[in-house]
């Protein structure tokens, strides 16, 4: 009977997403002479080599390949099960782990995570910001519960509950202020400034100016909002960015601010998480504390426009 761990796959698992020693130790919270010898009794129990060594990274062996495929299954499988547990009891408690996309955390976090904590003392929340691809690929594979993302994502494994629609604005230099707002004709003749590929707003931006890609020659691009307004008050070109992330953007930026003619760029924000987790009914009662997160802070951004 072959003798295996919990413990020595969950290693395995790192190393071969990170394919580096170093990097999977420090995920693990171990040494790593620690985790290379977990990884060296687990290649002695399954009778055969998982990685290739080198000095600067690992590779797996096709044989490594395989099992990493299957452990990632079992691992799952074995959150649920934990998760099962936990979607039996009355509270809502342990580990939520919540992805983000890079266009909504910064402006709705903190909102989020003080309502759930406030509703459920005993969640610990881990959140995760990278873009939607990746995202939706740890969640596939068990290593989120749920992500925050704009729709539609059109994968089959998981459910979709759109939350709610999100404008999107033109920032231009502080001198154009009071200028009426450009077509989507005129629009395609500004240097338009936009986040670096990957970013699915970057592709919701260009969808809506009726443009497949921009110009290399007229194409700047940066991997912050933050960045693109900046970038706009140096008077190098215009941006959009959407309405919930206009109070931190712009409060330190020479720019101004336009609400496009009807209909208006806008993108759908929702919640996703597989379609066979256990929590699929606390993960329901999540999206409506968002909802309720959004709309206290456009409620808030509301006031500080009239104030303005």
């Amino acid at each position: 009977m072959i003798n295996l761990t919990l413990r020595q796959l969950r290693y395995f698992d790192a190393l071969a997403r990170h394919g580096h020693f170093g990097r999977a130790a420090e995920s693990c919270s171990i040494s790593q002479p620690a985790l290379s010898m977990q990884i060296k009794e687990l290649e002695e129990t399954l009778g055969g080599l998982l990685l290739e060594r080198s000095a600067r990274q690992v590779a797996l062996t096709r044989f490594g390949e395989e099992l990493a495929q299957r452990v990632r299954d079992i691992l799952r499988s074995v959150d649920e099960l934990g998760d099962f547990a936990r979607a039996s009891q009355d509270r809502f408690a342990g580990r939520l782990r919540i992805g983000m996309i890079p266009t909504i955390a910064p402006y709705l976090l903190p909102t989020i995570t003080k309502n759930l904590t406030r509703m459920h003392p005993e969640l610990d929340i881990r959140v995760r910001e990278t873009m939607t691809p990746r995202l939706i690929q740890e969640l596939v594979e068990g290593r989120l519960d749920t992500a925050i993302v704009a729709l539609p994502v059109s994968e089959p494994s998981l459910t979709e509950v759109a939350l709610f629609e999100e404008k999107f604005l033109l920032v231009r230099p502080g001198a154009e202020e009071g200028t009426p707002a450009p077509s989507r004709e005129m629009m395609r003749e500004m240097r338009l400034l936009l986040l670096e590929e990957g970013h699915c707003f970057r592709d919701q931006a260009l969808s809506f100016c009726n443009m497949q890609s921009a110009p290399p020659r007229e194409m700047l691009d940066a991997n912050s909002l933050s960045t693109l307004v900046q970038m706009v008050s140096a008077g190098i070109g215009v941006t959009l960015i959407p309405e919930m992330a206009v109070p931190v953007e712009t409060r330190s930026a020479s720019v101004s601010l336009t609400r496009f003619r009807d209909p208006q760029p806008s993108r759908t924000i929702g919640m996703v998480w597989r379609k066979t987790s256990p929590l699929a009914r606390q993960l329901l009662q999540i999206s409506e504390v968002v909802c309720l997160s959004a709309g206290k802070v456009r409620a808030k951004q509301a006031v500080r426009s009239q104030k303005a």
